[in-house]
């Protein structure tokens, strides 16, 4: 069993093909295809797929179908765009959970889990005793806009700033591992922690 973890997906989304994403497809009907080919290429039924919000723009019984379609576990991370979810024809047990902010724990790391990006999240501070991170804070929202920016931009402000530690003789750097899961960046394909950590540091390297 593995787990993944992805964000706005949107589909049935179609505005996203000429505007803000610029995703290209010709439809959302061929948008809805590729993401589902993508994901099941991955996901096999026993695997757990955390999904970080914005799902589906789709009706109930649209989003419910594609649900269907998709294989794996399926953990819903509240976003700004699941409507469907206050329709009472609406089958939440299509998802293993359906919250608004999760802390989960993967391979002995922590995982803090929201729709949108918190700065000042919990466990930010904590290490291992080798020095690597043991929280990591996974969010959506802003897809590849001027907010992603700023994310960034604040990350790297962040590790740059340094701090007094009581027991340490030197001033430490402050921890922040904040890792947008933006389908988009992974290719619509679910990706494992591991791997979202290596598309952060690649994207970290021309930013």
């Amino acid at each position: 069993m593995a787990r993944y973890y992805i964000a706005d997906l949107h589909f049935f989304h179609d505005a996203l093909n000429t505007r803000m994403d610029k995703r290209g497809f010709s439809s959302e009907e061929e948008m809805n295809e590729y993401m589902i080919e993508k994901w099941n290429d991955r996901v096999r039924k026993r695997d757990e797929v955390v999904i970080l919000g914005d799902f589906s723009l789709g009706k109930a019984d649209e989003t419910m179908e594609i649900l269907k379609r998709l294989s794996g576990k399926k953990m819903l991370v509240e976003g700004n765009h699941e409507k469907y979810l206050k329709d009472k024809s609406f089958d939440k047990s299509l998802f293993e959970w359906v919250k608004s902010y999760a802390e989960l724990h993967d391979n002995n790391r922590k995982i803090i889990l929201s729709h949108y990006p918190i700065f000042c999240y919990n466990g930010q501070y904590r290490k291992s005793a080798s020095g690597n991170p043991r929280t990591y804070m996974l969010y959506g929202h802003v897809h590849d806009t001027m907010d992603e920016r700023l994310v960034m931009r604040f990350q790297k402000e962040t590790r740059e700033t340094v701090r007094e530690v009581f027991g340490q003789e030197e001033e430490q750097s402050i921890p922040c591992n904040m890792i947008n899961c933006f389908c988009v960046y992974s290719d619509y394909v679910p990706l494992t922690l591991d791997e979202w950590i290596s598309v952060q540091r690649k994207r970290e390297e021309v930013v």
